[in-house]
């Protein structure tokens, strides 16, 4: 058996050590111990995941599974959309999803039904299904039973004829079968790319491949129907909208027409209002008439300016010969009057001044000279007319400037309007254009019967089965069954009765943990051994009494062994919680009858003296002395008549010849009950105080603390206590 050792000293703690003190970390030793002490509970658990694993793949109908891939391609749609007004548009996630909404729509569903006549095959509408299906659908039939409800019934069924009847039986068929269908498709996308898997399982893989093939072909014709739709009604209402477009237009252009007559407002060749052309050849006009006045006028002041200088200066005046031509009078007259000059300046150099040549050439250069100065004076006034001339055209000039002037801002002020009017004419022609070609577009477009999907994987017979995988359910069902086990196991160490751990005992008891007592004989040795209790106890009851005798000296037979070093911790322990105290009385109990105190107690004692310790070893158990028994100790007199006659230790005590144990046997003398009070009587005490002369060690073997007061009575004459718990037998809550 399995015991564990405790010392009862409320007074000096074990060193080294803090029951109070909580662990701040996950101990992974405690957990690996629960883990092997409930292997078996999580290996059981495991066989029967496994086992309904199996039981499972045994009665589940094989699953197969078609699978089709639709490619949302833009290139397809390139003719059309090189020639089409909308634009082409790069398939986001969003429009990936709706693709998806589209394939598992109902109207998908209705088409591949009625295609397939999906609602009169059997193998679709009721498939074979699993045990466990059935046993569901069992439980909700019972559970429908009970609450009294009869199944789905169609509203007024009962008050129509067996024809309609049976014509509303085989349309509820037919919705059953689209939803069923719509329910059971599978749509998703592959990875990030544009391909869609569309696919369908069923037991039966020919009618699978045949939906998943179906579906695909009615999704391609759903998408050209689409688009096809989508460009007729354009084109519909784009014809409608011309019509409105061309009456607009044309109106607006036959207002601006309109307008532009009832204003004068013509425009040349070049878009120019006349009156705005007039405005600018008269300022063109002016600008030369101004130039011209300001020419004659400069001409008529110089010339006049000369003629008032009389006509001898007129003549030496050197613009007379740059304005007028060779040919002129003024030029002949001058080149004449030069040549006279000339001559009478030689005939007076020559003859003098009074000779007749002389005064006759005199008379010459003055006749010129005055012919000279009339063609100036002539001249003069002739250039004044011109002045004169020019200075009324540049004044009429001004005038029609002005008139122009005044009509042109009348014409720009009603060109604001008529501008507004051609702007709108303007843009209503350009929009009917515009639509014009759009509908163009749309009416050829109808004729290219192009979507923007294509199938790149058909449908194809499944060769092997798509589920149940054998390996997947296999694998769930153990680490369903190890899970469950480990819940279980988890349970049953949370509502374990019994003390397994040292761990337990300084937790729930607040005393130190002194060790292991492996089962004597039970195999090797260890602290997770766990013997079966019915055996052992059969074999305690069959020993010999040599083998008893044996089973109290394991500790000194074999010093080395686990059970002699628990007891020499033992001996530390209340060594060190008993120091400086001279002779030392330690009890051993237990909680219930059969724990093994009495085994311990003797191999503790042999232990102490084997060590060289004076020690004494009482047989306390005045109603069962088991100790004494054991070792085989048969005497008339033991502690009772000790402690009644007033005897000392050594009227009564035995001593071992090996290890010089002394020992005090115990005599069961009937039905004797007042134990308690001899245990705690005066003769008691002064049978301990006398013991205490010669030992050093005082080892009591007291009756359990569960069923009798014995150990209880003692406790005032002990120095400390060694409990003794079986592993795995002993209740928590006794102890």
């Amino acid at each position: 058996m399995n015991y564990a050792n405790f010392p009862l000293d409320k007074r000096v703690p074990l060193p080294g050590t803090d029951a109070e003190k909580g662990e701040d970390f996950i101990d992974i030793e405690r957990l690996l111990g629960m883990a092997a002490r409930q292997a078996k509970v999580v290996a059981v658990c495991a066989i029967i995941g496994l086992f309904m694993g199996v039981l499972y793949l045994q009665t589940t109908p094989k699953q197969y599974m078609s699978v089709a891939s639709v490619l949302i391609d833009e290139g397809l749609n390139k003719v059309v959309d090189d020639i089409s007004a909308a634009s082409a548009t790069m398939q986001t996630d969003a429009s990936l999803l709706s693709q998806i909404e589209i394939l598992t729509s109902a109207r998908l569903a209705a088409v591949v039904v009625d295609k397939l006549k999906l609602d009169q095959n059997e193998e679709f509408m009721n498939p074979p299904t699993s045990a466990l299906a059935k046993g569901i659908g069992f439980v909700r039939g019972l559970v429908g039973y009970f609450r009294g409800s009869s199944g789905p019934d169609i509203p007024g069924l009962e008050n129509v004829d067996a024809a309609t009847r049976e014509a509303m039986m085989v349309t509820a068929r037919r919705d059953y079968a689209i939803l069923k269908l719509q329910s059971e498709i599978l749509a998703q996308r592959n990875g990030r790319s544009y391909v869609i898997d569309l696919g369908y399982q069923s037991t039966d893989p020919a009618l699978a491949t045949a939906i998943t093939k179906a579906y695909s072909e009615a999704y391609l014709a759903d998408q050209l129907n689409a688009s096809f739709d989508a460009t007729e009604r354009a084109a519909v209402w784009l014809q409608g909208r011309l019509t409105e477009l061309r009456e607009s237009s044309q109106k607006a252009a036959l207002a601006v027409e309109m307008f532009r007559a009832e204003h004068g407002l013509s425009a040349g060749s070049d878009g120019q209002l006349i009156s705005d052309k007039q405005l600018s050849d008269l300022n063109s006009q002016l600008i030369v008439a101004q130039a011209d006045t300001a020419r004659a006028s400069a001409r008529y002041q110089q010339y006049k300016t000369i003629v008032d200088s009389g006509s001898d200066n007129a003549f030496q005046d050197s613009a007379i010969s740059s304005d007028q031509p060779a040919s002129s009078v003024i030029a002949t007259l001058k080149t004449r009057y030069l040549t006279v000059a000339k001559r009478l300046q030689d005939v007076e150099a020559n003859f003098g001044k009074d000779h007749p040549q002389a005064v006759a050439l005199a008379k010459e250069k003055a006749d010129v000279s005055a012919q000279i100065f009339g063609q100036l004076k002539q001249l003069t006034e002739s250039y004044r007319n011109d002045y004169q001339v020019a200075q009324a055209r540049e004044t009429a000039l001004k005038e029609k400037i002005a008139t122009a002037a005044g009509k042109s801002s009348i014409d720009n002020q009603s060109q604001v309007k008529l501008r507004d009017l051609d702007q709108q004419a303007t843009a209503l022609t350009t929009l009917y254009q515009t639509f014009l070609s759009r509908y163009e577009e749309a009416s050829q477009q109808q004729s290219f019967p192009v979507g923007k999907v294509r199938i790149i994987s058909d449908a194809t017979m499944p060769l092997s089965a798509a589920g149940p995988r054998t390996s997947k359910v296999l694998a769930l069902t153990l680490v369903l069954g190890v899970l469950l086990g480990a819940g279980f196991g988890g349970l049953n160490e949370f509502n374990e009765r019994f003390f397994r751990t040292g761990e337990d005992i300084r937790d729930r008891v607040g005393l130190k943990f002194l060790g292991y007592l492996p089962t004597i004989g039970g195999g090797k040795p260890g602290k997770d051994a766990k013997p079966d209790d019915a055996e052992a106890d059969a074999k305690i009851a069959s020993l010999s009494a040599a083998e008893k005798r044996a089973r109290m000296r394991v500790s000194i037979d074999a010093p080395a062994s686990m059970f002699a070093e628990t007891l020499r911790n033992a001996k530390i322990a209340f060594d060190v919680v008993m120091e400086g105290q001279g002779s030392k009385v330690i009890g051993v109990i237990s909680l219930l009858p059969g724990e093994g105190k009495s085994t311990v107690a003797a191999n503790l004692a042999g232990l102490l003296a084997a060590n060289g310790a004076k020690t004494l070893l009482i047989d306390g158990d005045l109603r069962n002395p088991g100790l004494s028994r054991s070792l085989g100790m048969e005497t008339e007199q033991g502690l009772m008549e000790a402690v009644v006659n007033g005897q000392t230790w050594q009227s009564v005590g035995k001593v071992d010849r090996q290890t010089k144990l002394a020992i005090i046997p115990a005599v069961l003398r009937g039905q004797f009950s007042h134990t308690s009070e001899l245990l705690s009587s005066a003769g008691m005490r002064r049978f301990i105080e006398n013991a205490k002369e010669t030992f050093e060690y005082i080892v009591v073997d007291l009756p359990p603390l569960g069923p009798v007061v014995d150990a209880k009575a003692f406790a005032p004459l002990a120095d400390g206590f060694v409990l003794v718990t079986e592993w795995g037998r002993t209740p928590r809550a006794v102890v």
